[in-house]
């Protein structure tokens, strides 16, 4: 497996991005070792929050959230996922497979021992934190999602999600930038737009976010989808917290929130709710988030 990795400059001075960069060599059960990038901010002994960001963004999808919430307490863990951010990027697209993205999240999970983990999901951050918590049950304390859902196969991909399968299949320009800037509901600025393109400095670096969307399980005979449906059964019987707050302007997940609500027993009585926000929810409502999350916490 061929592996780049982004030079540094790339990162160097980027709009609300001041944060240590840490590292940590990550395995699949088919794969030698990676290295997988990751912050962690706030208290080393404070309740853990770990952020899992979807496609085709990285960490920087949480830097209005990760100082607030290291201020309440809580130690901030956010990886970028192989392929993504700092991380390394196998250069083939079928270098990347859904189980080999669950195992090399785990090892980071594992290896850094994390437990009563609070995780954040979105978009692929749920595909892999929610199959991640089924399977880890024991290191999870709370599941905060935000825009996400677990695909098992057994429902059919809607017509925005085709398109956007196809589009990462075949457009000959594929920007992180512009994507996540039409799936928000207000304009990036040059500067934040520089932050989400900096881990693609040229599309030898996309063989990640080009595979993504057709990994997705969106048929009962997808490799993924007997794994996935485990999952779902466990999530149908977790009774620990869960909250679901979803963008009211999200074509693809929008309406996720409600299968979700009445599968998993501990999402019964929470807070939930529909924002102000696109797909990419944390760039559109991240400060929100913290609060409601914060406020969720006191709650329980």
């Amino acid at each position: 497996m061929d592996l780049l990795r982004t030079p540094d400059s790339c990162f160097a001075n980027l709009e609300g991005y001041p944060f240590e960069p840490r590292y940590l060599d990550v395995s699949a059960g088919d794969t030698g070792p990676v290295r997988m990038h990751y912050l962690d901010e706030g208290p080393r002994d404070g309740k853990p929050v770990v952020l899992l960001h979807g496609e085709p963004t990285w960490s920087y999808l949480y830097r209005t959230m990760i100082p607030p919430l290291a201020a309440a307490g809580h130690r901030v863990l956010a990886p970028d996922l192989i392929g993504f951010g700092r991380s390394d990027k196998p250069t083939r697209p079928g270098d990347y497979t859904y189980l080999r993205h669950v195992e090399w999240v785990t090892s980071w999970l594992t290896q850094l021992d994390l437990r009563e983990i609070t995780v954040v999901v979105q978009d692929w951050g749920s595909l892999i934190g929610l199959r991640v918590a089924a399977e880890q049950s024991d290191r999870f304390a709370k599941l905060f999602i935000a825009n996400g859902f677990l695909q098992t196969g057994d429902r059919p991909a809607n017509r925005a999600f085709r398109i956007w399968r196809a589009f990462a299949r075949y457009s000959p320009w594929f920007t992180a930038s512009r994507i996540v800037n039409t799936g928000t509901v207000h304009e990036l600025s040059a500067a934040v737009r520089a932050g989400y393109d900096a881990p693609f400095p040229d599309k030898t670096y996309q063989a990640g976010a080009r595979a993504f969307p057709q990994l997705v399980p969106t048929s009962p005979d997808d490799p993924a989808a007997p794994a996935n449906r485990a999952a779902w059964k466990a999530l149908g019987r977790w009774e620990k917290p869960v909250l679901c707050v979803f963008g009211a302007h999200d074509a693809i997940l929008g309406n996720a929130d409600g299968p979700l609500i009445r599968h998993i027993p501990g999402a019964a009585g929470q807070p939930h709710a529909r924002i102000k926000a696109g797909h990419f929810i944390q760039e559109d409502a991240g400060p929100e988030l913290v609060q409601r999350l914060l406020d969720w916490e006191a709650t329980l």
